[in-house]
């Protein structure tokens, strides 16, 4: 059993950006001379960091890095350039980083940082010998890094377009809803529209209910029972 496989699957994360990043952190391990394991971690404009491992030690050894924000992982995606520790024997950059790495058996490690459209991916290296990994940011391990963030972000820009979709959608069907309240409110004010939106958007607002809801109450009731409120909420 050779040091890799000794350090077992991939620990998958939920959802797709999860698995992208289970995928890369095992392929990286297989086709890396010398590495005995591998971390991703993805982060946007909300800095938000999901990762994946491929072994539970290297979960501390990554968290310890995004708690503190000291270590490869934090430097790499901040400057957008490979770090690499070549010795932690003698690594004098981050100690807490250094003597949980060190207490996992790990003496080097190299993180390469990939940024895709307010994405910024990060792929960790560890190997039980140092100066092993020199050479992984011209390696295969780069090349998949490449290729992860770019459809890492294309799966970002698709899901973002559905959620748009989706809000136009939402907002087309809404429309009608809201036109016929809005004709209530005029003719129960005897009120332009413009006026008459303001009130549905004013009711919405003091009820915290949501604009559609509003209206389709105005619309089932055909404004009954409700012309003293209305005519309080009219400018």
């Amino acid at each position: 059993m050779t040091e890799a496989e000794h350090l077992g699957p991939v620990i998958p994360e939920p959802g797709l950006p999860g698995r992208r990043l289970s995928e890369l952190a095992e392929k990286a391990v297989v086709c890396t001379t010398d590495c005995c394991g591998a971390s991703t971690t993805v982060s946007d404009a909300n800095d938000e960091r999901p990762a994946a491992v491929t072994h539970p030690d290297l979960s501390a050894l990554v968290g310890i890095q995004l708690r503190s924000g000291q270590g490869p992982i934090p430097t790499a995606a901040e400057y957008g350039k490979p770090v690499d520790s070549i010795d932690l024997l003698r690594e004098e950059r981050w100690p807490l980083y250094r003597a949980m790495a060190l207490d996992s058996g790990v003496r080097s490690s190299v993180t390469l940082p990939f940024r895709r459209n307010g994405l910024t991916i990060t792929l960790s290296l560890y190997s039980f010998h140092p100066g092993a990994l020199c050479s992984a940011e011209h390696g295969p391990a780069q090349a998949l890094g490449e290729l992860a963030a770019s459809s890492l972000a294309r799966d970002r820009a698709y899901q973002s377009a559905l959620a748009e979709i989706d809000h136009m959608g939402a907002a087309l069907r809404s429309r009608p809803l809201v036109d016929q309240a809005c004709g209530i409110v005029m003719y129960v004010l005897s009120c332009d529209a413009d006026t008459a939106f303001d009130v549905l958007r004013r009711i919405s607002q003091a009820t915290n209910r949501k604009l559609t809801d509003v209206a389709g109450r105005l619309v089932e009731t055909r404004g009954h029972g409700l012309e003293n409120e209305l005519s309080s909420l009219a400018p």
